[in-house]
């Protein structure tokens, strides 16, 4: 039987911390991942130091994307869903002032993050983002792995011992889906829609309550990030200087909505003007706030990646806000199953890293899987959503990755709001054709988009090494 890769809508979109899924949140994970090899080989209690290596993409941009804070926040036993951030500079600053830390929260170690996260420019074979752990135990012996953040937030080692679980996993679901092809032949087959698919196949790995309450989950965090950053003034970290937009752009278009919460806000932006300018806006300051808080290191949901977080909720908010104010969260749970399985045949056919593909990989998926969502809460059909999706990443094909100062900040913010605009526009086109007369199948624009990631010079996949990142630098700022 060929091997298809198990991908769930929660691998897709996954509840982490900014600024990036692949350069912090898969390092993150990358260091409790080998702690629980330390314990499964006996050998956590022997360690006596510690040491990271960053090689590639990871190393270039890594301080830029906070590849060592993370990296240091998992080894000291955080997870990234879970830990209180207001801790995390705090956590910081100690470990540097004292030159400690507390492996896993239970064994204390001396630990000068200065020279014992190493940033190496060498890049290794398998993938540019690797990261690498060494622990020397009591008896001198030493101890590694070396990991592989291959975007998203998911993390590999290059024996790929997952695949059995995966192949594992995929023999559960009712309906194993490689292509867009397969996707339209169960809805078919079936006489189901695309999300009645895709909850099937999410059914055989959790019960209906568990995938209401992670869904949920996911649009709490998405509400909250687009709530805290449309209410938060000041310049973001790093250096740049860049001014936050969202909460501008919101006292001008909220005026004067009364409201306590992300809810009540929610309510109060369906009280406001919604001409096509205040539309635009409104889209643009949700995008815009997700991935400023983004850049903060705050909490944001990957979709498919931190970079391109704020697409798929502006979406998800323009719905709720513009087009359906009698909305519930049974629509976004459809939207967010569609999208997600969007998401996942990118992932299949082509990469989600921008290390790998540039940022038509980041904003380009994220895109598409909006759009697609989009296009089915909007009455469209398989074909529909599909070509949707394909028109959201025929307009990004191309798109290079190049941030200044390796800060997910310039343009990458921008482009979530640029990324949301299109996929509306996308599925308002794919609604109004005959989607059998569709000129590029979804399937052929993903099979183009990894062709031209091949074909992309390496300096424009997240290194920092060309185009703005090299005309505009941290003195022009």
């Amino acid at each position: 039987m060929k091997k298809i890769e198990c991908i769930s809508v929660f691998d897709m979109l996954k509840i982490g911390v900014g600024p990036s899924s692949s350069h912090t949140l898969g390092p993150w994970r990358a260091a409790q991942r080998w702690i629980d090899e330390l314990k499964g080989k006996n050998v956590f209690e022997q360690v006596k130091k510690v040491k990271v290596d960053l090689y590639g993409s990871l190393s270039l941009t890594g301080k830029g994307h906070a590849t060592d804070i993370a990296s240091i926040l998992g080894l000291c036993g955080f997870d990234p869903v879970t830990m209180d951030l207001s801790l995390l500079d705090e956590t910081i600053e100690t470990i540097h002032t004292f030159k400690r830390l507390e492996l896993n929260g239970e064994k204390q170690l001396e630990f000068d993050p200065t020279t014992q996260v190493i940033f190496n420019k060498k890049f290794l074979e398998f993938h540019p983002n690797g990261i690498k752990f060494t622990a020397t135990l009591e008896n001198g012996k030493t101890s590694s792995s070396t990991f592989y953040s291959i975007g998203g937030g998911f993390v590999v080692k290059k024996e790929r011992k997952n695949a059995k679980q995966n192949q594992k996993e995929l023999a559960q679901f009712p309906f194993p889906i490689e292509k867009g092809s397969d996707l339209l032949a169960f809805c078919k087959q079936e006489g189901k829609s695309i999300p009645e698919i895709v909850l099937e196949n999410e059914k055989s790995l959790r019960n209906e309550d568990e995938i209401h309450t992670g869904l949920k989950d996911v649009w709490d965090v998405m509400l909250e990030s687009m709530y805290v950053g449309c209410h938060t003034d000041g310049v973001l970290p790093g250096g740049l200087n860049v001014q936050r937009r969202a909460h501008g752009m919101h006292q001008r278009l909220i005026g004067d909505e009364q409201y306590n919460n992300p809810l009540e806000w929610l309510e109060s932006i369906r009280n406001t003007e919604v001409k096509f300018r205040q539309i635009l806006k409104w889209v643009s300051c949700y995008a815009i706030s997700v991935n400023e808080v983004n850049a903060a290191l705050g909490r944001v949901v990957t979709a498919p990646t931190n970079g391109s977080a704020g697409t798929v909720p502006a979406v998800m908010m323009y719905y709720m806000t513009i087009e359906n104010h009698d909305a519930t969260f049974e629509h976004l749970k459809e939207f967010m199953l569609v999208a997600g399985e969007i998401g996942s045949l990118f992932k299949k056919g082509a990469t989600i890293s921008a290390a790998m593909g540039g940022c038509q990989a980041e904003i380009g998926v994220s895109s598409a899987m909006a759009a697609g969502g989009l296009t089915h809460l909007l009455g469209g059909s398989p074909e529909q959503i599909l070509m949707a999706s394909e028109i959201a990443m025929e307009h990004h094909l191309g798109l290079t990755c190049d941030p200044i100062a390796g800060l997910v900040q310039v343009p990458c913010i921008e482009r979530n709001a640029m990324g949301a605009i299109k996929a509306i526009n996308a599925a308002e086109i794919a609604l109004e054709s005959d989607a059998s007369k569709a000129k590029v199948p979804l399937d052929k624009v993903i099979e183009t988009m990894w062709d031209t990631a091949k074909d992309m010079n390496s300096k424009y996949k997240e290194t920092s090494e060309g185009g703005l990142a090299v005309k505009v630098s941290l003195s022009d700022c």
